[in-house]
């Protein structure tokens, strides 16, 4: 079983993935009459030619670390986004394609103000909450068509901290 380090959310190392959604830097603009900073259009989002955009909110079991990954998941017609609704870190894992299925998994943790959208086609892990409630609002694809792979691991990884 290989273990994988989980690092700090960037949005450098993030970038190959999608998005990381977070107030990093000075706002975008300056808005309701100076009283609101906004971060504008932070994410491509992407819904595929017969879906819409949706929102739903998932409440999720908080896991702990060290913790085994042994399946990842990527939805091929459109991203999705994962923003907390509580300031509390939570597990990112992503994995590159490596021709249809995923290469070598990646972990990052967040630093309770991130969230992150995972670009269309993304292999990643499953909402990893490290505390409760676990409570995210996910905007994500909405319609027809079959738009989750799943991925099994042969051999499971261990995720854990440095």
């Amino acid at each position: 079983m290989s273990v994988i380090l989980a690092r700090a959310l960037t949005a450098a190392a993030f970038a190959p993935f999608g998005e990381v959604l977070e107030t990093a830097g000075p706002p975008d603009k300056i808005i309701n009459r100076g009283l609101c900073g906004r971060w504008h259009d932070r994410a491509g989002l992407e819904f595929g030619s017969t879906g819409r955009a949706g929102i739903s909110v998932f409440r999720a079991t908080p896991r702990a670390l060290p913790m085994t990954l042994d399946m990842v998941e990527r939805h091929p017609e459109g991203s999705q986004a994962f923003l907390p609704m509580s300031e509390h870190p939570f597990l990112v894992v992503v994995a590159p394609d490596a021709d249809g299925v995923p290469g070598t998994p990646l972990a990052f943790l967040t630093d309770g103000a991130q969230g992150v959208n995972y670009a269309r086609g993304t292999w990643h892990g499953v909402l990893t909450p490290l505390n409760g409630p676990g409570l995210f609002a996910v905007v994500d694809r909405i319609g027809e068509g079959a738009n989750l792979e799943e991925h099994w691991f042969d051999t499971p990884h261990t995720v854990r901290l440095p």
